[in-house]
């Protein structure tokens, strides 16, 4: 027994070292079984050592000392194979594009077994796939961009083969996704995508734009773009392409923005989509069938709401103008109702809400709790809407008129800047100009933050722009609003010297000789003066020299209105039958006869005799500033002058306190605020025709509203009612 284990102990060894090379797995680079070592004879080889190493199982044989020397010099042979071909078998795992012929590799994969290498190699394949996405990624983007430019001059091409070709293209980029967000963020490739869908014929172009938003609208910073560029009405009108593609992606990239994007129901209701999907219908395409009747389901859901809301508002439109239903209206609350409805979303309701409240406000000045409707119409000024911004500024008008507390929380809630900016992007449109000019004149008067708002349209530099408008061809009315917004500037001291910049004198005077020569013609003729665009020359010559009267507080501008020549035109202002005429000539002149040579000037033109009738006046400031300047003159003349003067003023201006003659020395210059604010309101604005088709969608109420006279007193009244207008 001893002698057999003797002989056994060296086959084993061998037995070992043949087995060792390949069996543990080191050399091959595969999980392979290790052979057991056994001490049967070397006839049953078969059942001792077995090894696979192939897909197909594969049996390779140790033999005991004596065994077979062919199958051993194969078994070495395999060895060898195996061995040269584990760098190959790893490349080729983790980088099999670099293999040629992958036939020539000896793989020892099991049947339905990943190797080790295999798995091993399973990280590295997905870092190198994340490496080429984001390459490829960074290529289309940057591809994308540089060109989007020239993609969207090829769109605007008359040539319809050239915008064919640029369709294809784009469609091609929208397919990826870095191209895509590219394309998303140029508003000005999206528009020209639908003004190419608009405008073809082309069935093929057709196709690829519609398909374009249709990638689009898969992002919502694509569907975004693509409404504000106009693309639902384009979309809608491609629901009647009798191309299939044409039709699902259509219908698709709608459904996505009825889904997702706000507005999109309304914009689609307008573009009369509910009418040309209903057609829809009558497809067989069960896909087709489902999106367009979930699109049908979204717009009627709480449609019916939307519908009698605007409904209502349009009724309150059409009651509105009517001054006896007016009245009632408001007291009802409906002022505040319809500020509840100038945030929605429907366009129509709006702009119907905005047109009541503009024909409602000139009986709501004096309600209470408007502070949200005034905010929320300051906010709409920002509109590049005209119908709104007429509504806007109307409303804002009529509500600040001789309403100290809306005249505040209007210029605390920068109403005044907002105007202003108004005016600038308003241009010629002077249904916006002069209701925002009239706004302005009752904002920089009579309440506590009047001197803020003065301050506040210089400091947002709209005194040049104001001046402007006193140019002709400007209609009369918007001249008058803005010389009375002119004359409440010139009551802020740092105002004075940017008018004087912006060349305001010049203007107001070649005004005041442009209206007194109108009124003297019609007066020699024998003729009432008639209205021009509602506006009497006489409103335009009292404006006129009530602005100047309170520019020549100022040092600089008394010298600039005297250099003008204007004393002889003043003094002849003061034979006038109007009153207020008269007042406001008396007050320049006061103003003027401060200067020695100016006080020269009116005793030069015969002045005193006029001056001494209007000593007798009723208007007790008329005859204050003509006692004024008559105490000016007189201070050079001769004792019997003074005294005659001294006289006339006793028995006139101080017949019932002879004490009050000493007190009107000290009365030149006159600093006191002028007692007369013209703060003239803006007239309601009424519809001359209003449409009664429920189908008008965007009905326009035109108004006559011309301005109203300059009011006699500190409390005048701010407009003046129309009769109605039937509709």
């Amino acid at each position: 027994m001893e002698v057999m284990n003797m002989m056994e102990q060296p086959i084993k060894v061998t037995e070992w070292q043949q087995t060792y090379t390949y069996d543990s797995g080191i050399h091959s680079g595969v999980n392979t079984q290790v052979p057991s070592v056994s001490s049967k004879c070397l006839g049953d080889d078969d059942e001792v050592y077995g090894k696979q190493y192939t897909i197909k199982k594969t049996t390779t044989t140790s033999y005991c000392q004596g065994g077979n020397q062919g199958q051993s010099q194969a078994q070495a042979d395999m060895e060898a194979q195996l061995a040269m071909t584990r760098a190959q078998r790893v490349r080729a795992a983790m980088y099999p594009e670099t293999v040629e012929d992958r036939s020539l590799l000896i793989t020892t994969q099991l049947e339905g077994q990943q190797t080790n290498v295999q798995r091993l190699a399973e990280p590295s394949q997905m870092l190198k796939s994340a490496i080429v996405h984001l390459i490829n990624y960074q290529d289309d983007a940057e591809l994308a961009t540089r060109a989007i430019p020239e993609l969207t001059k090829l769109l605007n091409d008359e040539d319809p083969v050239v915008v064919s070709k640029a369709a294809m293209i784009v469609n091609q980029l929208s397919k990826k996704e870095a191209s895509r967000r590219a394309l998303m963020q140029s508003p000005q490739i999206v528009a020209a995508v639908v003004r190419t869908m608009q405008s073809t014929s082309d069935l093929d172009t057709a196709r690829c734009t519609t398909s374009i938003l249709h990638n689009l609208s898969h992002h919502r910073e694509g569907l975004l773009s693509i409404f504000k560029s106009g693309g639902i009405p384009a979309l809608v009108r491609m629901l009647s392409s009798p191309v299939e593609s044409v039709l699902f992606y259509a219908i698709t990239t709608l459904h996505n923005l009825l889904l997702y994007q706000e507005g999109a129901k309304m914009a689609v209701r307008l573009a009369d989509g509910l009418q040309k999907m209903v057609p829809l219908l009558n497809k067989n395409n069960p896909k087709f069938l489902a999106i367009t009747t979930d699109c049908l389901q979204l717009l009627a859901y709480g449609n019916q709401e939307s519908k009698l809301l605007w409904t209502t508002s349009r009724v309150l439109k059409v009651l509105s103008v009517c001054p006896s239903n007016k009245p009632a209206i408001v007291e009802a609350g409906g002022m505040q109702a319809l500020g509840k409805h100038l945030t929605s979303s429907s366009p129509r309701l709006v702009q119907n809400c905005l047109w009541t409240l503009r024909n409602l406000s000139d009986v709501a000045t004096k309600q209470e709790g408007l502070d949200g409707v005034l905010k929320i119409l300051v906010n709409q000024l920002s509109s590049d809407d005209v119908n709104v911004l007429t509504c806007a500024t109307g409303t804002l008008s009529n509500l600040t008129c001789n309403n100290s507390k809306n005249k505040t929380l209007v210029t605390q809630s920068n109403g005044v800047e907002a105007l202003i900016h108004t005016i600038l992007r308003a241009g010629d449109k002077e249904d916006i100009t002069e209701p925002a000019v009239c706004a302005l004149r009752h904002l920089t008067s009579r309440h506590p933050e009047a001197e803020m708002a003065q301050n506040s349209v210089r400091l947002n530099y709209g005194i040049p722009a104001i001046v402007k408008l006193l140019n002709q061809p400007n209609q009369w009315p918007l001249v008058k609003a803005t010389i009375g917004l002119i004359r409440n500037l010139a009551l802020c001291p740092a105002n004075h010297a940017p008018l004087q910049e912006a060349a305001v004198i010049p203007r107001l005077v070649q005004l005041l000789v442009k209206a007194h020569q109108d009124a003297q013609r019609h007066a020699a003729a024998g003729t009432q003066q008639p209205y021009t665009d509602g506006v009497k020359m006489e409103e335009i010559v009292e404006g006129c020299t009530g602005a100047l009267h309170i520019l020549a507080r100022d040092p600089m501008n008394r010298m600039e209105i005297f250099r003008l020549n204007t004393i002889p035109l003043f003094v002849q202002l003061l034979y006038s039958p109007v009153e207020n005429i008269q007042r406001v000539a008396a007050g320049v002149l006061c103003e003027l006869a401060q200067d020695k040579e100016a006080a020269d000037a009116i005793d030069a033109e015969g002045a005193s005799a006029p001056l001494m009738e209007l000593l007798h006046s009723r208007n007790e400031g008329t005859a204050t500033y003509a006692a004024a300047v008559l105490f000016r003159i007189s201070e050079d003349k001769n004792p019997d002058y003074r005294k005659r003067v001294s006289v006339e003023l006793t028995n006139s201006l101080f017949k019932h306190d002879p004490a009050a003659w000493e007190a009107a020395q000290s009365m030149i210059p006159i600093n006191e605020p002028y007692s007369d604010e013209l703060d003239p309101g803006y007239r309601p604005m009424y519809s001359g025709d209003i449409p009664l088709d429920p189908m008008d969608m965007h009905m326009d109420m035109d108004g006559d509203y011309p301005m109203d006279a300059y009011s006699d007193g500190p409390l005048g009244a701010d407009f003046v009612s129309l009769s109605c207008q039937s509709p």
